[in-house]
């Protein structure tokens, strides 16, 4: 099993959860978050005064799924959420070592 963690730009969210959908990957955990890469913020003028926004905001998405499924729904994340401006976001891809649906005690990729 994979865990994929996507941060990506907030006005791409239903983008990438309907292209996740297309592929049968129902189960997302979706957070609001606040960072910056290589952007490095940007600058605004609020009542005439110029300041620096370092954290600019960006959703994290957060999916378990099946070995065979990453690379499918990397592309489908890709695809989704690339504007081609700077800023476009991350995909995480690592391990999972243990799975288990809490209701039914199910383990492995069954929980997923």
């Amino acid at each position: 099993m994979k865990k994929i963690d996507a941060i990506i730009k907030p006005f791409k969210l239903e983008e990438v959860k309907d292209a996740l959908g297309e592929l049968g990957i129902e189960g997302m955990t979706v957070s609001e978050v606040k960072g910056f890469g290589r952007q490095k913020g940007h600058t605004e003028i609020y009542r005439g005064s110029e300041y620096t926004v370092d954290f600019l905001p960006k959703i994290k998405i957060e999916i378990v799924i099946t070995d065979h499924q990453v690379d499918a729904a990397v592309g489908a994340i890709i695809k989704a959420a690339k504007t081609g401006k700077i800023g476009d976001g991350k995909i995480f891809v690592s391990s999972i070592e243990q799975a288990v649906r809490i209701r039914t005690e199910e383990k492995g990729e069954s929980a997923v």
